[in-house]
């Protein structure tokens, strides 16, 4: 509709200065093609259907209200031995996205089994939100009948394959000819694929994964990262691998293997960082907060509240980023097309000049945004 708005107001320009020009001599202007001017100078932009736009989440994908996870004063222990984590407390937000790392054995995947309500926990409340469908891909997969195809798996009870199942099913590299192989004819890595697939084909709108980069092949891991990209949903994620959880998650739950759960916010890298600086950080500070006779221990200010968390900041950010590429891939190529098509094709020129003062509008506007949230979260 803007395309043709652009196109009719050039047009317009010309039918309005034929209308004015006089006819030539002995000669009038044509009834028909006066109305048809007419029509096109008094010609008006469709009128908007709806005020403001209508955001959509990934098909299939049900909308998480705004409970999610919340863990208070979560601990657990096995057989009455040494705690692995005590007073964990974990507030997952709509679209937020957590790693878990820690030393093997200090409680990584016993926090997933608590999250998805496999295993209640000693002490402490995990409170799930009535809209959260969880799917979890855990280390063991879930036991596949050889016997049936691809797609029968994948369609579950009910029988009946949807378009979200077929696009999964393809963007796994499961074409058509493989959607009819028995189960049992698939390869130990096809078979990890299709226990993935399996999860996904749930339509969560929460993911817990175990250790994906263990059992998954580096194609199949990449895929995986690129869906997770632009998937609405919220996401919690044990790894090791440290490019894997740079590129999926925003926060970063620590298990030092002691019975100590702290959250750092910032992804892995700020959790590495800190990592590393911390013995002579901590004796700085132990210096600077020592208190003496001339100089009283000095009172901590109460913290201001906060109207965004730092992992929402940055998933608006890394949101506006992505639109920030898209317009300025429409604002290049527009600028492009005006360089060379024919410069004799004055009404196609002037469509795309239109065309690019609106892209150039809407790249303006994506770059303050972005400045906006860059600013935010850096304050």
């Amino acid at each position: 509709e803007a395309s043709a708005e652009a196109v009719r107001r050039n047009l317009a320009r010309a039918e309005l200065a034929w209308l004015r020009r006089g006819a030539p001599a002995r000669t009038r202007k044509p009834k028909a093609r006066i109305a048809a001017a007419t029509a096109i100078v008094e010609g008006r932009a469709p009128a908007a259907d709806r005020a403001t736009p209508l955001e959509l989440a990934t098909p299939g994908t049900p909308r998480l209200g705004d409970k999610v996870v919340v863990a208070e004063g979560v601990g657990h222990r096995f057989d009455g031995g040494d705690w692995l984590f005590r007073r964990l407390a974990l507030d997952l937000e709509p679209g937020g996205r957590l790693g878990i790392v820690g030393p093997n054995g200090a409680g990584k995947s016993t926090v997933l089994d608590i999250l998805a309500g496999r295993l209640a926990p000693v002490e402490g409340t995990v409170d799930v939100g009535p809209t959260v469908r969880l799917g979890y891909y855990d280390q063991t997969g879930r036991t596949l009948d050889g016997s049936l195809r691809v797609r029968d798996a994948v369609a579950g009870r009910s029988g009946q394959l949807t378009y979200d199942h077929l696009r999964l099913m393809e963007r796994f590299w499961f074409d058509e000819d493989a959607q009819w192989a028995p189960i049992e004819t698939l390869s130990g890595g096809e078979q990890r694929r299709l226990q993935l697939l399996l999860v996904l084909a749930e339509l969560p709108n929460v993911l817990l994964l175990d250790e994906p980069t263990n059992d998954l092949d580096l194609d199949t891991l990449r895929a995986l990262e690129d869906y997770l990209d632009s998937w609405p949903g919220s996401l919690v994620v044990v790894s090791h691998d440290r490019a894997h959880l740079e590129r999926t998650v925003e926060d970063v739950l620590v298990l030092d293997g002691a019975g100590t759960a702290r959250l750092t916010p910032g992804g892995f890298a700020a959790y590495d960082a800190a990592r590393r600086q911390r013995p002579s950080r901590r004796g700085a500070e132990r210096v600077a907060n020592r208190p003496t006779a001339a100089s009283p221990a000095r009172s901590v200010p109460p913290a201001t509240p906060k109207q965004r968390t730092p992992s929402t900041l940055r998933r608006l950010l890394a949101q506006a980023e992505r639109e920030l590429e898209a317009a300025s891939a429409v604002r290049d190529n527009l600028a492009a097309r005006l360089t060379t098509d024919p410069p004799s094709d004055h009404v196609a020129l002037a469509v795309l000049a239109q065309e690019l003062a609106v892209a150039e509008t809407r790249l303006a506007e994506v770059e303050e945004r972005w400045l906006a949230l860059a600013e935010e979260l850096g304050a």
